[in-house]
């Protein structure tokens, strides 16, 4: 059965640390980056999500937003699966989108990577 609560490492070095896990499956925590951001000033900003009821699924999706806190225009949402492995081992898979702040509506194109 796969649990949010915890720390958990990025390949790229980001780590997420899960501090209060609800029995509602709503969590709160904090996000790093790792290696792959170019800005070394970047400290750990909050993260709200929410996770499947583990108890009715063993391994349960899950999403989270990050507000960054240096870079106040930046919001990252990240959507996954935890997934455990048959030596009991978990390991969540996620996809993120990040939207950034534009002046105008004719930038739009180019605010989410």
């Amino acid at each position: 059965q796969c649990m949010l609560s915890g720390s958990w490492r990025s390949d790229d070095g980001g780590r997420m640390v899960v501090s209060v896990l609800e029995p509602d499956g709503s969590f709160l925590g904090s996000y790093l980056p790792g290696a792959a951001t170019d800005d070394a000033q970047l400290l750990a900003s909050p993260l709200k999500g929410m996770q499947q009821d583990a108890e009715l699924v063993a391994q349960p999706i899950f999403s989270f937003v990050v507000h960054w806190r240096q870079r106040g225009k930046w919001t990252t949402a990240f959507v996954g699966q935890c997934y455990v492995d048959e030596a009991g081992k978990e390991t969540l898979h996620a996809l993120w989108l990040l939207r950034d702040e534009v002046e105008n509506p004719g930038q739009d194109w180019k605010a989410t990577r």
